[in-house]
């Protein structure tokens, strides 16, 4: 089917879901969860395939992003049966007004009518994605990344049962068949058909939504996140936090990319962060994370040194780009000049300091002794992967979690969302 032709379906049934019930909508996507768990042999199946694909092409971080297996899938599952417990968006009235001539304004929310979603080669943000869209109301176009296609073709099979189960449109969920750039283009330019685009991936793809589409499109940003560990660290938790944010999913977004480390604790510390991340994980038979370092750092540790590059690059690997700098003042001016606005941290016992930390970092997540990896759906409430940091003009923007606040600012102080809470494990992402 071509990418036209698949649009005109999407639209076609984009008018039974704006006028399905709650009732109905929560039974299509509670049998969703159900098709995926009875599916589950043809999606691994299918994602197999892809893996093997795909090996070779990609690196093992990347491997890792693009396969299923049954815990994966279950949790897949889980999310969608989060979502159902969400309250409907759709039909909502966001505010009331009498007029003194006794006319009543309201303002009132609406699906969207076709929501066309380009992510990349994660299988599990199918799911995800779609959940989400068609509980709001909307009919959802995905156009995964080619390395995932069939995995995604899989789910989507098993999420259309669900949705005819329910007595929905099949039609109303939607995977472009072309995964080569001529069919993210078409998505871009489809006027008419597609009422809001998302990008969910690198900065190429961002940009080039931004720059080309003719069709609304709400710009997010790539993760190149920070954690900056103060003088009055905690150096334990800091190293619980910094491993946990770099090494248990380096290939997402909410991974760490930079660490900022106080002039006054680096001589100290940054021993310590070479043999937790690197001389334990390889003694460990785990793979040791490459540390990339500013001239301070390297006078103190070994590792490569770092290029100007290294401190505006969303790696999606083993490697941290380490920098000595003169306090949290001098932390926040970095951030400023090299964040993409995703999530940035703090670490430290000084409330003053992670209170001008929290209010002068401009990014969709703000943590104050927590990892970065904490952005996503499940933490800040139940939308699975779909987790998106909203780009601004000047102002704060707070992550887009469902319903989208899209105008807003999250900081977590230490006793919200601290290492102490999952001691330094993964926390539950897919």
């Amino acid at each position: 089917m071509t990418t036209q032709e698949l649009l005109q379906k999407a639209k076609g049934a984009k008018t039974a879901m704006a006028l399905a019930s709650t009732e109905t909508k929560n039974k299509a996507l509670s049998a969703m969860a159900d098709a995926l768990e009875r599916h589950q042999a043809e999606i691994l199946d299918a994602n197999q395939l892809d893996l093997d694909a795909a090996r070779g092409t990609i690196s093992s971080v990347m491997l890792d992003r693009l396969a299923l297996n049954p815990d994966r899938i279950a949790g897949m599952a889980k999310g969608i049966r989060e979502v159902v417990e969400l309250p409907d968006p759709a039909g909502a009235v966001l505010n009331r007004v009498e007029r003194p001539s006794g006319i009543v304004v309201e303002k009132t929310a609406v699906p969207m009518g076709v929501i066309a979603i380009i992510y990349e080669s994660r299988p599990n943000v199918t799911s995800d994605a779609a959940a989400l869209a068609l509980k709001a109301g909307s009919a959802c176009v995905l156009r995964g990344g080619k390395e995932a296609h069939r995995s995604a073709a899989a789910i989507v099979a098993a999420l259309k049962e669900g949705l005819s189960a329910a007595g929905l449109p099949e039609d109303a969920l939607q995977l472009v068949e072309d995964t080569t750039r001529a069919s993210s283009n078409e998505l871009m330019t489809a006027t008419g058909y597609v009422d809001l685009l998302i990008p969910r991936g690198g900065a190429g793809l961002i940009r080039a939504c931004v720059d080309n589409a003719t069709v609304p499109v709400i710009e997010t940003g790539t993760g190149i996140c920070h954690i900056y560990v103060d003088r009055a660290a905690d150096q334990e938790m800091a190293l619980n936090i910094v491993e946990n944010a770099k090494c248990s999913r380096p290939s997402v977004c909410n991974a760490a990319e930079v660490c900022l480390v106080d002039r006054a604790v680096a001589g100290e510390f940054l021993p310590k962060l070479r043999e937790r991340l690197v001389d334990r994980r390889a003694d460990q038979g785990a793979i040791p994370v490459e540390l990339r370092l500013d001239q301070a750092a390297a006078q103190i540790i070994s590792g490569t040194h770092a290029g100007p590059e290294d401190f505006d690059t969303e790696f999606l690997d083993y490697v941290l780009a380490v920098k000595v700098v003169d306090g949290v003042d001098a932390a926040v001016a970095h951030i400023a000049a090299h964040s993409t606005g995703h999530s940035d941290a703090i670490v430290t016992a000084d409330e003053e300091a992670a209170k001008r930390f929290l209010a002068q970092v401009d990014s969709a997540a703000v943590y104050w002794n927590a990892s970065t990896r904490f952005t996503d759906g499940g933490p800040h409430g139940p939308c699975g992967a779909v987790h998106l940091q909203v780009c601004g003009a000047g102002d704060r923007t707070g992550p887009l979690t469902f319903p989208a606040p899209l105008d807003c600012f999250q900081g977590f102080p230490a006793d919200r969302l601290c290492v102490p809470a999952y001691n330094g494990a993964s926390p539950c992402f897919l």
